[in-house]
């Protein structure tokens, strides 16, 4: 394994090379880094060269100084992808890497595109959740108006950490702006336009990213196949490790 470091706009990411092969990218998801998917960098590095990132804000990187969107962070991958020479790379994203995927792949000549219970479709949103996070505003602005900075600044943490995400809770202020940017971006405008063969992998109690989202990717773009699994949540190839392992080789060598 070599790791490795390129810059970009500021940033400095870093990421592994494995294997030998047609080039794959492997992005993780949101919260994580390159070792949580390291499982299937396992089973890749069978037929590929696996180019395993850590996006910015994760892992060895460093963060993005402004807030980024999935256009950046695509950007990025594409810099990559022209430092290592990468023509036509294979992608696996699951989760928030699946954005990046999705975008890359509609834009950019790709082999094989896997998404692994991916993000990108918007979610559509009740009205207690507007009540809630309208809500947690107008109690930041009250707190923000009232009181000293350093105790307004710990009771708006508490907020957070009691009523927020455990994603948004621990984030540093400006991945927590960065991640309300990304989970708001709706990608299904370019699935159409991805014209590589594509596996969706999903779990079938998967909540982050319900598997009714896979079915409105399998529907929009126009070479996907699903394969799901009953038990598994959204770490899907952590739940079901033996069942991936035979469905993304089989994918990959075919």
């Amino acid at each position: 394994m070599a790791e490795k470091e390129i810059e970009y706009n500021g940033v400095t990411m870093h990421y592994t090379v494995t294997g030998e092969g047609p080039a794959l990218i492997l992005m993780h998801g949101w919260g994580c880094n390159h070792t949580t998917v390291a499982s299937i960098e396992r089973i890749a590095i069978n037929t590929h060269t696996v180019y395993n990132v850590d996006f910015p804000g994760f892992g060895k990187s460093s963060e993005p100084e402004t807030v980024w969107g999935t256009e950046e962070y695509t950007r990025l991958i594409e810099h990559l992808a022209e430092v290592e020479n990468i023509k036509n790379p294979t992608l696996i994203g699951h989760s928030f890497g699946g954005r990046i995927a999705i975008i890359f792949a509609s834009r950019n000549r790709t082999e094989k595109v896997i998404l692994v219970d991916a993000a990108g479709v918007k979610p559509k949103r009740s009205l207690k959740y507007y009540c809630k996070v309208y809500s947690f505003k107008i109690s930041k602005w009250i707190v923000n108006h009232t009181l000293s900075k350093t105790n307004a600044d710990r009771i708006i943490d508490n907020m957070r950490a009691k009523n927020g995400s455990s994603d948004y809770a621990g984030a540093s202020n400006m991945m927590r702006a960065i991640l309300s940017k990304v989970v708001n971006e709706d990608l299904t405008p370019l699935m159409p336009l991805i014209k590589a063969p594509t596996l969706l992998i999903w779990g079938e109690n998967d909540t982050a990213t319900p598997l009714k989202d896979a079915k409105v990717m399998e529907k929009l773009i126009p070479d996907a196949g699903l394969v799901s699994f009953t038990g598994c949540g959204h770490y899907s190839f952590l739940d079901n490790p033996m069942g991936f392992r035979a469905v993304l080789s089989n994918f990959l060598k075919s």
